[in-house]
């Protein structure tokens, strides 16, 4: 892939991976919603907000063997990595539960109330 290792990928995919932590029906269902419309940036325009578009490409990207990514996936990927990275350092003050933070987060493939799969592992540990 031009311009990008194997090393490079690999650290992009699971970071991806590990961020992105709705499924691709999950997500699917979510950006149907009235909700996920309600926030995010939009063009002059108005429309469809740069978070609910990133959401239909990541449930693309994630229904895709890893050996069809493209270089523009991989791309995309980075993107919602960063985005994903940002936005959760600026987390609001009281519940978030019903709030325009989570619901961008969501967007883009993250839900901040969701345990992740190694968070429940670690708490099964300790019963």
């Amino acid at each position: 892939m031009k311009g990008m290792t194997e090393k490079v990928k690999q650290k992009v995919y699971g970071e991806f991976s590990q961020r992105v932590n709705m499924t691709p029906s999950q997500l699917t269902r979510w950006l149907k919603t009235q909700a996920s419309r309600s926030v995010g940036y939009k063009s002059k325009g108005g429309g469809e907000s740069t978070g609910h578009a990133s959401g239909r490409r990541i449930v693309t990207i994630r229904r895709k063997s890893k050996k069809r990514l493209t270089v523009s996936d991989y791309r995309h990927m980075k993107k919602v990595i960063g985005y994903i990275k940002r936005h959760r350092a600026q987390r609001p003050k009281g519940p978030v539960k019903e709030s325009p933070w989570r619901y961008s987060l969501m967007n883009w493939g993250h839900d901040p109330l969701k345990r992740s799969s190694a968070r429940r592992r670690r708490a099964g540990r300790h019963k």
